[in-house]
């Protein structure tokens, strides 16, 4: 199976540059003097950021609206705003594979704080090849090959409390003479994660079948959280593509066990999702790992707990 995770940047140093400069879209935000400047990577760090600086802080995402984070590059304009600004938050877990080199390629007088927010998630490993299809509590079978930590930690409203706590960690660090507000907000935040949670745990709990069938492996700290089984169609990247054979053993076991929906996400292609549908006979649904929203979410003033809630219906569906 061709896979096209990215591990890191190989180029030298000296054409990071060049390579930044001549990337897709980045961000809009601008940095404002008298507040506390703060660039994320992607979306979920972004709302939490937001919401949890307030007032007191400018956040900046670089990612632009309708982009999936895997395969996206910065760009030039993107090291000038994060070397002005006085925090940096990426997720780590092995997303953002550009990191190490941008953060090299900042400025030198920059005083900007890296923070890695997934910090302190009991991370899994994942062996793609064998487990590509068949993850989700977090076990991964012994093998001599290359075991890989997943990354989407943010899609489990457990994960996601650990990561908002280490944000506003983060900004009492960079800015302790406003700590009162962030600790507010902070609970205020960490109120609706943790009602998430509650309703995840106890709704899932009630729901006779336990297995999901995905479009890629974006949801085991979802499906170990809260006792289910994912299948997925593509790897840690959406960009995976599987084989012939690999989509005629996921049909067959669909049909095998009944499952009645296919989960698909807005940002990458729907085609293998609908194509294994068709071929099982089934329907197709949305299952958003809150990897970024779409131009639609964003007017509509979606955000990651409506997504949630919407996706814990629709597992509710799938599975009742």
């Amino acid at each position: 199976m061709q896979r096209k995770w990215i591990k890191g940047w190989v180029l030298p140093f000296a054409l990071l540059a060049v390579m930044l400069a001549g990337c897709g879209r980045g961000s809009s935000g601008t940095i404002v003097e008298g507040k506390v400047n703060v660039v994320t990577t992607f979306y979920p760090i972004y709302e939490f950021a937001k919401e949890i600086g307030g007032d007191d802080v400018n956040a900046i995402n670089l990612l632009p609206v309708g982009v999936e984070p895997h395969d996206w590059t910065p760009r030039s304009q993107d090291i000038v705003n994060t070397s002005k600004a006085q925090l940096f938050l990426y997720n780590g877990a092995g997303l953002e594979g550009w990191v190490p080199n941008f953060l090299k390629s900042l400025e030198s007088d920059s005083q900007v704080q890296a923070v890695e927010v997934s910090k302190g998630v009991d991370l899994i490993k994942t062996n793609e090849e064998e487990e590509g299809h068949d993850h989700g509590d977090g076990e991964v079978e012994d093998s001599g090959d290359t075991l890989h930590t997943d990354p989407h930690t943010w899609v489990s409203p457990k994960s996601a409390l650990i990561m908002a706590k280490n944000i506003k960690d983060s900004l009492v660090k960079a800015d302790p003479a406003h700590q009162a507000n962030y600790e507010e907000r902070y609970e205020a935040v960490a109120g609706k994660l943790k009602d998430l949670d509650t309703k995840f745990e106890t709704e899932l709990a009630k729901m006779p079948n336990k297995e999901i069938v995905v479009s890629h492996q974006a949801f085991a700290y979802l499906c170990r959280d809260y006792g289910l089984t994912q299948h997925a169609i593509m790897g840690l990247s959406p960009d995976a593509e599987p084989t012939g054979q690999d989509l005629v053993k996921l049909a067959d076991m669909v049909k095998k066990d009944k499952i009645r929906y296919i989960f698909f996400e807005e940002l990458v292609s729907d085609k293998l999702a609908k194509t294994l549908a068709s071929e099982a006979g089934v329907s197709t649904m949305v299952l958003n790992p809150l990897e970024g929203l779409t131009e639609e979410q964003e007017k509509n003033n979606e955000n990651y707990y409506t997504l949630m809630e919407k996706n814990l219906q629709n597992l509710i569906l799938a599975l009742k």
